[in-house]
């Protein structure tokens, strides 16, 4: 099978993992960065089939409920609450025949509000002005190896700002919508600025909140991240998320922290 995406289309909303897909935490798994961009691009798919109108993604939630094979996906999307200006929307990805992750996203109306904009993060350095950072130093796993990462500063424990990106399609030979292959970069958040090294500490994260006051433009994803970790095996990973353009929301992860 052919590697140059995460996923191919094996159905109407089914699709299977390729290698590049491949998990950090181990080689059978499915990295969930691209799967949560799968998911949103299903979300995205199946709001224009009860909207006239033109909404646009403000939030998406995720919760991972379980190991993500690196086996077929089936995605089933419903809205839960429909409407012209708002709607909310679940999506449930399956593998295995069992729910393995639930997403809930709120699609908003665009509205000319240019006059009152303001309060974002300042901008971050174009990605062409850093060096590449190899991931794969720290990480294993299809998913990161296929990224083109740079650090604006060496990565400290629990500090990171870096840019990412990928040559990748997020489904071999369909459209996808800038935002949902710009998501599928998110989730690697947790992964930028480790505080302890994989080999000796397990901080997976159980859930990715992406909270957007702008659509972004695709293309380079910029994380300034900060990872804390608790004294009872408890941590969260908090992100002011960017474009070429400037930040253009937040992401937060709830991490369930373990010695291995």
């Amino acid at each position: 099978m052919a590697t140059t995406a995460y996923f191919h289309q094996a159905g109407e909303h089914t699709f299977t993992p390729t290698s590049e897909a491949g998990g950090a935490w181990a080689d059978d798994e499915i990295h969930f960065s691209p799967l949560g961009g799968l998911i949103a691009h299903e979300i995205l798919r199946h709001a224009p089939e009860r909207s006239g109108s033109a909404l646009q993604l403000g939030r998406i939630s995720y919760d991972i409920l379980g190991f993500l094979a690196l086996e077929p996906v089936e995605v089933h999307v419903e809205t839960i609450r429909p409407g012209r200006t708002i709607e909310l929307v679940e999506a449930t990805a399956v593998i295995r025949g069992r729910a393995a992750v639930k997403a809930r996203a709120w699609l908003l109306s665009a509205f000319d509000t240019s006059e009152v904009a303001g309060g974002a993060p300042e901008s971050l350095p174009a990605p062409e002005s850093a060096p590449s950072w190899p991931m794969t130093d720290v990480w294993r796993g299809g998913y990161v190896a296929s990224l083109d990462a740079r650090a604006i500063r060496p990565p400290e424990p629990g500090r990171a700002t870096v840019w990412l990106s990928t040559t990748r399609e997020l489904v071999a030979g369909v459209p996808v919508e800038p935002v949902a292959s710009w998501l599928a970069l998110v989730d690697t958040a947790n992964g930028v600025a480790v505080r302890r090294h994989p080999t000796e500490w397990m901080f997976p994260n159980v859930d990715l909140t992406v909270h957007l006051h702008r659509e972004p433009a695709g293309g380079w994803l910029g994380l300034d991240t900060e990872v804390v970790f608790g004294s009872t095996g408890l941590g969260v990973t908090r992100s002011v998320l960017h474009d070429r353009d400037g930040a253009v929301g937040f992401a937060e992860q709830s991490l369930t922290i373990r010695r291995l």
